[in-house]
């Protein structure tokens, strides 16, 4: 995914020294002092996930308030979420963000538990479970940050019944190595044309993938299966399709620049009416983005007649329908085309603000594969309901402030409706505010939900279990877990043997590592 990094490497760096140790820059912290726990009361905080917006929460809490015990409980094997699994493997400089990350994790106030699901049973065999109502018991307090692991869907015919309809988000584990996605297996070799559907940064990166030059590839970390079916692609033209215009696209320069530069690889023309007449009024970061739009549209360099491959950004398209090839059997299920209707901009193209308009006119465009990219989900733990926790479906959100407490509706003494917060129940990252952002702005996000946290703590309400001292993961582990279930739990030592296997294994091959893409393969490095 096109996590782009605003934040150079070795920003806000602890220096060597544990987070607990380290006063954060005080135009960060300002607003509040610095508190103290006790070494017979510390503050206990369990984490679930371990993303960006896990260890950025984790890193200011620990950070500000001296003597946190954190837990940072991850379904996988392995830490790090969209990092890992999100971030195209030609965007390296974009994970130097995991240095951070490991100085995080060398506190010995932080213990990672790793191939362990909260609440929700664990999507693969060897992994453990534990309830979210353990947690309740034996924490101060607990931060959601688990992320979007759904994504939404388009609802026309033949989504969900023809070969070769993908989502961008399993596309994107799949080359990633995300062991839930490994047998996706993406047949690329059935024709030349692909549809993506959805103009973000992730779609973008499809459409790259599907067209870099795979000896490019071969020096990333990209998974070893995606390289052997990208060696056999057939792709050869890519529409990157959005019911809006460019100036309501959701992609950023960085993405679009980087696919007008790979070699042997031409940019057909954008329809230049939907581009605003007078540019140079525009602010900066639309101006920029519409003048290399411009510019690719009239450059000759690398013309559509002279490269083998090229890709698109067609505009003002609704997707309708996906059809398989009327020719063929009745009986096939193998996509053929991709029907759109065309739509209108209201009040204006040219208004960022702007929206579609049907308009009655249709295009049926080739396509041997698509993959819909309209945005991730993040969904409910089984045991929200049960616990009364409130989540927003149509959002795909925790209710919260907006500041990251979860918060619940309840009648005031005047009948009236009022919200109120769940006492040490807090959220960061996509569960919090959906799906949106880069991994600066996920760690602006973050950042405010371990405000609202030390805010709380320094007046002492809202937590959990305040009346009684708690143990964490210990007290978890003693209520739950059955004899022999803990040498399943990977511990940050147990990543690091799995770290440095995989970069064993990419030595071999002259790369920077090698995926484990198998949760069985990381879990058989540590015996």
């Amino acid at each position: 995914m096109a996590f782009v990094a605003r934040v150079k490497p070795g920003a806000l760096r602890l220096r060597g020294r544990w987070p607990s140790q380290v006063h954060a820059p005080r135009r960060m912290y300002s607003q509040h002092p610095a508190h103290h726990t006790t070494p017979e009361h510390p503050l206990r905080v369990a984490v679930i996930g371990s993303g960006p917006a896990g260890f950025y929460t984790t890193y200011k809490l620990m950070a500000k308030i001296q003597g946190t015990k954190v837990d940072m409980y991850e379904s996988l094997p392995v830490p790090f979420g969209l990092v890992r699994f999100g971030v195209a493997p030609d965007h390296p400089e974009v994970k130097n963000c995991q240095e951070k990350f490991e100085e995080v994790a060398s506190s010995p106030d932080f213990n990672f538990i790793g191939n362990v699901s909260v609440g929700t049973k664990s999507d693969h065999p060897d992994g453990l479970t534990v309830p979210l109502a353990s947690l309740f018991r034996h924490y101060n307090a607990i931060i959601f940050a688990y992320g979007a692991a759904q994504d939404r869907k388009l609802g026309i015919p033949g989504e969900d019944q023809l070969k070769g309809v993908y989502s961008a988000r399993e596309f994107v584990g799949w080359y990633n190595g995300l062991p839930q996605h490994a047998n996706l297996n993406p047949d690329l070799t059935q024709g030349e044309e692909a549809v993506v559907i959805g103009q973000g940064n992730v779609a973008l990166d499809v459409a790259r993938m599907l067209l870099e030059d795979v000896d490019v590839l071969r020096k990333t970390d990209i998974a070893a299966h995606a390289l052997e079916t990208l060696s056999q692609s057939r792709v050869k033209r890519v529409h990157v399709v959005g019911r809006r215009g460019p100036m309501q696209a959701a992609f950023t320069i960085k993405e679009v620049r980087e696919l007008m530069k790979l070699s042997n690889v031409s940019f057909q023309p954008v329809d230049t009416s939907l581009l605003p007449p007078d540019l140079k009024s525009l602010p900066r970061a639309p101006r920029r983005l519409m003048e290399m739009l411009a510019k690719g549209t009239t450059a000759t360099s690398q013309s559509p007649s002279e490269t083998s491959k090229s890709w698109s950004l067609d505009f003002c398209l609704t997707p309708k329908a996906f059809s398989p090839s009327s020719s063929s059997s009745p009986a096939s299920t193998q996509l053929a085309s991709t029907t759109f209707e065309r739509t209108t901009l209201s009040p204006s193209p040219f208004d960022p603000n702007a929206y579609a308009l049907p308009t009655g006119e249709t295009l049926t465009l080739p396509s041997s594969i698509a993959f819909r990219s309209i945005g991730y989900k993040s969904t409910p733990l089984p045991e929200f309901s049960d616990i009364n926790v409130p989540f927003d479906e149509r959002r795909g959100i925790i209710s919260n402030d907006g500041r990251g407490r979860v918060q619940h509706e309840e009648r005031t003494r005047g009948a009236e409706m009022s919200h109120g917060s769940f006492p040490g129940l807090y959220c960061a990252g996509w569960v919090k505010t959906g799906p949106t952002g880069v991994i600066a702005s996920t760690m602006e996000n973050a950042f405010a939900t371990a405000d609202a946290i030390i805010e709380d703590w320094v007046s002492r309400t809202s937590f959990l279990n305040l009346d009684r001292k708690v143990h964490g993961w210990e007290g978890v582990k003693s209520e739950v877990l059955k004899s022999g279930d803990d040498k399943r739990v990977v511990d940050w030592q147990g990543w690091r043997r799995i770290d440095e296997a995989e970069r064993d294994r990419g030595r071999e091959t002259g790369r920077s590592r090698e995926k484990f893409t198998r949760t069985g393969e990381m879990l058989n490095v540590l015996g």
